[in-house]
């Protein structure tokens, strides 16, 4: 089968039509095929005879430990379960360029043995430091030379972001949106796509992958240093695309319905009154928990289980392997109400206590849950706002879309993306209204949003876009 034509043409980008071509091509050499096996059956992996935990022989990956939780915080005091312990910090690296007043963004077509559909639309680089070290024995990582060793005057955004607190211990990428020259050569299994383009195909389901919707959401700290010419980068032209306008107008006009400074005292303050202990718990000690050679399930068979998984794949830096996943019975939910205050946009955020969070709690989505797990927990612990979300009418749904969790620790886990406008702006105990420019402020730095908030950030400006562009239509 031959590459489309329009894929030969090396560093040029893509139109959508010609994408859909080169996706088509990629997924007849560039795929993973995923066997479920026991957990005791996983080639290179042991559990140890007095914690139960999974360990990799290597040393390094990541292993699958037993926590216990306690908190003050919530109807749900304590709780214990496994949890993914992956101490390294990896890069979810987006390349872009900027021509004609368009910027461009590399992205690469990878297979993850837990993606829904196969290939999924990844960043540049998107590799684990054992990954890029070369642990796994494979081929180097294409492009990471573009990240490890950027000019600073290059890196347009770089902040250390967490992943999710549910079911990471501390886990921390390093989110990076580096300038290249130019337009550099596209290798085989990577394209070209304007990051107009990009911000439209997050409406496909489960094509635009969690990691780069995470570092899609930092899109803004780009474009101004790109207007600004920031450390002594030529400055971009003036005239700005259809998103940035979007975002630009969205950010404009009146005052937040609370300060800055009023939002960060609700977080530091919060943080400081609450008690939030994870303590480490041999397997044996997870009460509720069926543990053994095959999987690690709870017994209501609700919340998630730990699976092992057989893979082999083309297209990728290794040829084979074996590795624990984790994989849930339902798709989650995760979801924003909106609403203009003084004609401002602004959005309903909670505060979320989590085991693996580094910093007691992260700014979470309105909803953030998988609606099943609250047959088997108090009524007191369903979410505020769920009934809201769920029976929302459809001229209020903005964004609806299926998209998947990383399929690289993650097995076939969805959580539907919704964005719901309201015209009821009250305050809520344990939420508060943030405008979009507060959202885009505190993606600045560490620990404030969590995953979930960030990647329906990603959505929102897919939103704002796309209505931005019907406007003129």
């Amino acid at each position: 089968m031959s590459m489309p034509s329009t894929a030969l043409r090396v560093g040029e980008p893509l139109e959508l039509e010609d994408f859909e071509l080169a996706l088509s091509h990629a997924r007849s050499h560039i795929y993973t095929r995923t066997e479920q096996v026991a957990l005791a059956d996983l080639d290179g992996w042991y559990r140890d005879s007095y914690t139960g935990y999974w360990h990799h022989r290597s040393g390094r990956f990541f292993s699958i430990e037993g926590v216990r939780f306690r908190t003050d915080r919530g109807p749900i005091s304590e709780w214990c379960q496994p949890i993914v312990n992956q101490p390294e910090t990896g890069i979810l690296g987006l390349l872009i360029s900027r021509r004609a007043g368009v910027t461009y963004c590399l992205m690469q077509l990878k297979a993850e043995p837990g993606n829904r559909g196969g290939i999924q639309l990844s960043p540049t680089v998107q590799a684990t430091r054992s990954n890029y070290t070369g642990v796994h024995g494979g081929s180097a990582v294409p492009y990471l030379e573009h990240f490890r060793d950027a000019p600073a005057a290059r890196v347009l955004a770089d902040v250390r972001q967490s992943e999710q607190g549910a079911w990471f211990l501390r886990k921390r990428n390093r989110n990076m949106i580096v300038l290249a020259d130019d337009l550099v050569p596209a290798q085989e299994g990577f394209v070209w796509l304007s990051t107009g383009q990009l911000l439209r195909l997050l409406s496909r389901p489960d094509l635009v992958n969690m990691d780069t919707r995470t570092v899609l959401s930092l899109l803004p700290m780009a474009a101004a240093a790109l207007r600004e010419g920031a450390d002594g980068l030529r400055a971009a032209e003036s005239t700005m695309e259809n998103w940035e306008e979007a975002l630009a107008d969205a950010c404009a006009g009146g005052a937040s319905r609370h300060s800055d400074r009023e939002l960060r005292h609700w977080i530091t303050d919060v943080r400081a009154r609450t008690a939030a202990v994870t303590t480490a718990a041999p397997m044996r000690a997870l009460t509720g928990w069926r543990h053994g050679d095959g999987s690690i399930r709870h017994e209501t068979r609700a919340f998630f289980e730990v699976i092992g998984v057989r893979v082999e794949a083309a297209g990728r830096e290794v040829g084979q392997w074996c590795q624990p996943m984790l994989a849930t019975r339902e798709d989650g939910i995760v979801a924003f109400l909106v609403t203009r205050i003084g004609g401002v946009p602004h959005v309903l955020l909670q505060l979320r206590t989590e085991p693996g969070l580094t910093d007691v709690a992260e700014l979470a989505p309105t909803v953030q849950c998988t609606p099943g797990n609250y047959e088997f927990l108090p009524s007191a612990a369903r979410p505020p706002f769920l009934d809201d979300v769920l029976n929302a009418p459809s001229g209020a749904i903005r964004f609806d879309t299926t998209l998947s969790d990383e399929g690289g620790r993650f097995y076939r886990i969805s959580n539907r993306h919704l964005i719901v406008e309201t015209g009821n702006a009250g305050e809520y105990p344990g939420f508060r209204w943030a405008s979009v420019r507060q959202l885009i402020g505190l993606l600045r730095h560490s620990n404030y949003l969590n995953i979930q908030t960030r990647s329906l950030v990603a959505c929102l400006y897919s939103l704002l876009a796309t209505s931005a562009e019907g406007s003129r239509t």
